[in-house]
């Protein structure tokens, strides 16, 4: 795949909407801006939820050219509309997602360290999430990676590499030099008051990487 639709890779996290506001609202706001791929992560939604979200935003992302992936559904993934799933290691397994979904889709999966990385290469990964490079306020069970093994995982593996774990505009820069395709980020897109301009700062610095 072409690493650089990860560039800005945002999840959303409902906890920052506003009274009476909808997921969609600052996820166009972000389109807007330049985000250039879109996770659905709904930890705790019912089915039912989770699939009107996911068509509503497969709506949004589909008019600005930008993939939506589901966060750990691969079985929902054809019925939502969505482009592919992101598994984490303790998800349903990346082989297992791929038989389900085919060629025609987006498989992410989750690496700490290049050995975990590697085996997500070869389970049919079409890129790798690593983290946490600055910790997580959203994970409490992370450890941090540290920059040594970013930079062997990008090294070691033929895939995209987005790096995931506490990025915001004052410690992205740290990751230069790393070999990453892009970033993940929740918090510093979806809990700023001005989404649009995050968004524009982000993209911003992570092209100077």
């Amino acid at each position: 795949m072409d690493g650089k639709c990860l560039t800005l890779y945002a999840v959303t996290d409902r906890s920052w909407l506003r009274a009476g506001e909808s997921l969609s609202e600052p996820v166009e706001e972000l389109l807007k801006a330049g985000v250039t791929c879109v996770q659905l992560r709904e930890k705790h939604a019912e089915e039912e939820l989770l699939l009107a979200e996911a068509r509503a935003l497969k709506k949004l992302c589909a008019e600005y050219q930008v993939p939506l992936i589901l966060n750990d559904r691969p079985d929902l993934v054809k019925e939502a509309g969505a482009d592919g799933v992101h598994v984490g290691l303790s998800d349903m397994g990346i082989e297992k997602a791929r038989e389900m979904l085919g060629d025609g889709y987006l498989i992410g999966g989750s690496a700490h360290n290049v050995q975990e990385a590697l085996a997500a290469q070869k389970a049919g990964a079409d890129y790798i999430g690593c983290g946490a490079v600055f910790g997580s306020s959203t994970k409490t069970d992370v450890t941090v990676l540290s920059y040594e093994e970013l930079k062997a995982i990008c090294q070691a593996v033929d895939i995209p590499v987005v790096a995931i774990g506490g990025i915001h505009q004052g410690n992205v820069q740290k990751l230069a030099g790393s070999g990453i395709d892009g970033i993940a980020v929740i918090r510093a897109l979806f809990a700023r008051e001005d989404k649009a301009a995050a968004a524009r700062e982000l993209l911003a610095l992570v092209e100077q990487l």
